[in-house]
C-alpha cells in the first residue's frame, strides 16, 4: 500500500492531465449532446411527417445502438471510407450523438408536460410561436429538463473510461497505467473510483444550483419538488 502511495504521488502530474482530458470530453460531448437533444426534441414534436418521420428514425437510431460501437465505427470505420477525425473528435461526435438522442427525449417530454392552458394563454396573448416558446413554454419546461439532463450527465461521465480504448490518455488511462506499474490493482481502481465520484458529485452539485436558480426565476419553492 505504502509502495502504491508513494507512486501515486510521483504520478500527479500525469494523473491531473488525464482527469483535464476527462473533464474536457465530458465538456465538450454534454455541449453536443444538449444542442442535439433540442434540435431533435423539437423536430419530433413536427406535425409535418417529414420532418416527424426522420427525426423520429435519428433518435431511435442512436438509442438502439450500442455507444461502443458507435465510437469505434467512427474510429476504426469512418478512416476505411476515407475521412479520419481526431480520436477526441470521435469521441465527442459518439457522445453527443448518442447521449443527444436520449436528451431529446427529456426535450420532447417536458415541452408535452407543460400544461395545455399554458400554451392556450399564450395565443390568446398574441404572442407569435416563438415568443410562446421562449417566454412561456421553455422556462417551465425547462425546470423540469434540469434533474435528467443531471443524470444524463452523469452518465456521460461514467463512459469516458472508453476515451482509453481510442489512444485517448485520460483518467483511466493514467491510472491503469500506474496499475501496471505498481502492480496494485485494487488500490489503483479504488482511486480510479474515488475520483470519478468526486467529479460526480460535483457536476451533481452544478446541477442541482442550475435547477434551484430555474425554479427560484419562475416563482416555485428552490426546495420544492
Amino acid at each position: 500500500m505504502t509502495g502504491f502511495f508513494e507512486e501515486f504521488v510521483h504520478a500527479l502530474p500525469s494523473v491531473g492531465e488525464g482527469v483535464a482530458v476527462t473533464l474536457l470530453a465530458t465538456a465538450l460531448s454534454a455541449a453536443v449532446a444538449l444542442i442535439v437533444a433540442f434540435a431533435f426534441g423539437l423536430l419530433t414534436r413536427s406535425t409535418r411527417l417529414l420532418v416527424r418521420g426522420p427525426s423520429r428514425f435519428t433518435v431511435e437510431f442512436f438509442r438502439g445502438t450500442s455507444l461502443y460501437v458507435q465510437l469505434f465505427w467512427l474510429f476504426f470505420a469512418l478512416p476505411v471510407l476515407g475521412f479520419r477525425l481526431e480520436p477526441m473528435a470521435c469521441a465527442v461526435v459518439a457522445f453527443g450523438l448518442n447521449f443527444g438522442a436520449y436528451g431529446s427525449e427529456v426535450v420532447r417530454g417536458a415541452l408535452e408536460a407543460v400544461p395545455r392552458t399554458q400554451w392556450e394563454a399564450a395565443v390568446a396573448l398574441g404572442m407569435s410561436p416563438r415568443q410562446r416558446m421562449i417566454r412561456v413554454v421553455m422556462p417551465q419546461a425547462w425546470v423540469q429538463m434540469i434533474p435528467p439532463f443531471g443524470n444524463l450527465l452523469i452518465q456521460l461521465l461514467k463512459a469516458t473510461p472508453l476515451l482509453s480504448l481510442i489512444t485517448i490518455a485520460d483518467l483511466t488511462f493514467e491510472m491503469d497505467q500506474l496499475r501496471s506499474l505498481t502492480g496494485s490493482t485494487a488500490q489503483a481502481y479504488l482511486a480510479v473510483l474515488v475520483i470519478y465520484y468526486a467529479i460526480a458529485a460535483v457536476l451533481n452539485s452544478f446541477m442541482r444550483a442550475a435547477e434551484s436558480a430555474a425554479k427560484t426565476r419562475l416563482g416555485q419553492d428552490p426546495g420544492g419538488s
